[in-house]
């Protein structure tokens, strides 16, 4: 599909382009517009037309990387590296930075993989130049966060930035300390996917996370996530202190997005995301992904699956579970069984859309509002 270069404004995308920013984030990423957007790395649905779509409308695309040696095989990430940096290779590209790829990686560290593998990925032989952003998440051990962290910038040059996600205080504290990141993420409550089963939204968390960090004296540009969809989330985060805003959720609609029919038209289906939606360990068992930290669970559309698990043992409900997947796109859905990872955002996402097109709506509206809320 042919994307759209970050400064230009299709005749269907009305209103005046976003104004740039001195924000610590625009000086690391020369070529984004403010507010600063970026898409989270999910799991295997961030790929490199995901990631390209974002970063080329002026935000900064993740592809993920999921749990190497279980999710994917190191060249498999190396052959998605390669494709992603095919996309970026068009000689009128001339925007980005010439020392740097303008995208991120985002690694889950949940045991198994060596960080000298994780290194491989992206090292000087897989990449010519190194990626704009290393994403690590969850803390299993902040101890090993702080090995790969180490690690990365001993060995993917100093180029590329670290983020760190967080879901509380108290862990932001521990991994500045640690890590000394580039970046912190902090994911609110209202987040879909996978994050602490017990935390505040951003709406208490950013702005605690910001005095605590201030306080203890780290000046680290924090990232806001969850419950994120349109530019009303963004401008709210931003007044709340957050340099940039991630979205996932908003992302599962787009073009781009690595996911089955059914995935993406039970998320549009979904609405009142509040009650549709719950945290939750059943479907981590159902699939047998269950090598989260403690305290880890992951937010999703509440289906039969979840409803199953409070009336008939595990055994059975995973046979059920089975027996749906092979269904296909009906699998999915409030009716159907198959995991379906969402936000409370999930009722502002409207319609299917090219990824370019979100980045741009979602930051034209931010703009807007941010900018009435200054004339106030």
């Amino acid at each position: 599909m042919q994307t759209v270069a970050a400064n230009a404004v299709p005749e269907t995308w009305a209103g005046d382009a976003p104004t740039e920013s001195s924000s610590p984030l625009q000086a690391q990423y020369p070529w984004t517009k403010a507010p600063f957007i970026c898409s989270a790395p999910m799991r295997l649905i961030s790929g490199p037309d995901l990631a390209h779509a974002v970063s080329d409308a002026g935000g900064l695309g993740f592809i993920g990387a999921g749990v190497i040696g279980k999710d994917t095989k190191l060249q498999e990430i190396q052959e998605r590296i390669k494709e992603t940096l095919t996309l970026f290779a068009h000689p009128a590209q001339t925007k980005y930075p010439e020392d740097v790829s303008p995208f991120g990686i985002g690694f889950l560290v949940v045991g198994g993989p060596s960080e000298d593998e994780a290194y491989a990925a992206v090292g000087a032989l897989s990449m010519p130049k190194p990626p704009a952003a290393i994403w690590l998440f969850p803390a299993f051990d902040p101890h090993m966060l702080q090995v790969w962290t180490q690690g990365f910038r001993a060995k993917v040059r100093s180029k590329t930035k670290i983020w760190i996600q967080v879901g509380s205080v108290a862990q932001a504290l521990e991994i500045a300390k640690l890590c000394r990141p580039d970046v912190l993420v902090i994911q609110g409550n209202d987040a879909g996917g996978h994050g602490f089963a017990h935390s505040a939204s951003i709406m208490a968390l950013l702005p605690e996370v910001d005095d605590a960090l201030k306080n203890a004296g780290f000046d680290i540009p924090l990232v806001a996530a969850g419950g994120i969809a349109d530019g009303r989330g963004v401008a709210a985060a931003t007044m709340l202190g957050a340099s940039g805003c991630a979205m996932g959720t908003r992302f599962l609609a787009s073009e781009e997005a690595n996911i089955s029919h059914g995935y993406r038209q039970a998320v549009l289906d979904a609405s009142d995301g509040g009650v549709s939606t719950v945290r939750t360990d059943v479907y981590d068992r159902l699939r047998g992904t269950a090598a989260w930290p403690p305290g880890y669970n992951g937010r999703g559309v509440a289906n039969r699956s979840w409803w199953d698990s409070k009336v008939v043992d595990e055994s059975e409900n995973r046979r059920r579970y089975g027996e749906a997947m092979a269904q296909g796109d009906l699998a999915w859905g409030p009716d159907g069984r198959a995991t379906t990872y969402a936000g409370t955002a999930v009722g502002l996402v409207k319609g299917k859309k090219p990824a370019g097109e979100i980045v741009f709506e979602v930051r034209e509206e931010a703009t807007r509002l941010l900018l009435k809320g200054a004339r106030r």
